[in-house]
């Protein structure tokens, strides 16, 4: 996946009270953006506000949607996230760097993974543990070979030493206590998603050939 420059997908400083201002922290925030993901195909920006309430460091909140986004290694296939009220320091904009935020925020939102995005996330280095981990608990092999979604169930694959025929599961995805829960195709609970602590799973769902998990975050500047 190739990261795609500003300039070919520029952001959308849409707002109630649009103006250079906002357009200017657009910009920003969008150059902010890109500095924490390793790749972002597409991304589109809207702000909430008014350019006299930005100038006093106040943005009233921010509706972001992207698609095609390298996070830390991981693929996520599209987003959609909205944050309310954050405060913002103008500064770094005039100078053109990317926009600096005052203090931390939440944000909720929505990403969905595709099974091809997962499978070659999880034989990265950051993300093969994880991988192995669940080809273990649901398996008992590991490395794992493979994930893929197949309807509404992911579908996890590995091999044994020495056996060409791969061993499969079925399992589906449910969201418990915050993180996400897998279950096998009677319901019997079987693994659960270490998660970050500042994240919290409130959804999560298979459909259309993705996986959909919705929820909040806390960003720290």
């Amino acid at each position: 996946m190739s990261d795609t420059s500003a300039s070919d997908h520029p952001a959308e400083g849409e707002a109630s009270g649009s103006g250079p201002v906002l357009g200017l922290l657009s910009r920003g925030l969008e150059l902010w953006l890109r500095q924490q993901c390793d790749a972002i195909e597409r991304l589109e920006i809207r702000l909430e506000g008014s350019g006299l309430r930005l100038l006093r460091g106040r943005l009233d909140g921010v509706r972001l949607r992207a698609r095609r986004v390298t996070y830390q290694a991981m693929e996520i296939e599209e987003v959609e996230l909205r944050c309310d009220a954050i405060q913002v320091r103008m500064g770094s904009l005039v100078r053109n760097q990317a926009v600096t935020l005052e203090q931390p925020f939440r944000i909720a939102g929505l990403v969905s993974f595709s099974g091809d995005g997962l499978s070659r996330s999880l034989s990265t280095p950051a993300w093969r543990s994880l991988g192995d981990s669940l080809a273990d608990d649901l398996l008992g092999l590991t490395p794992l070979a493979e994930l893929r979604i197949q309807e509404d169930r992911l579908v996890l694959r590995a091999f044994a030493n020495g056996d060409r025929e791969p061993v499969e599961r079925e399992v589906q995805v449910r969201a418990a206590e915050g993180t996400v829960e897998l279950h096998g195709v009677d319901g019997t609970p079987l693994s659960r998603l270490p998660m970050d602590p500042s994240i919290r799973i409130e959804r999560a769902e298979l459909g259309a050939g993705l996986l959909h998990l919705q929820g909040e975050a806390r960003v720290s500047p």
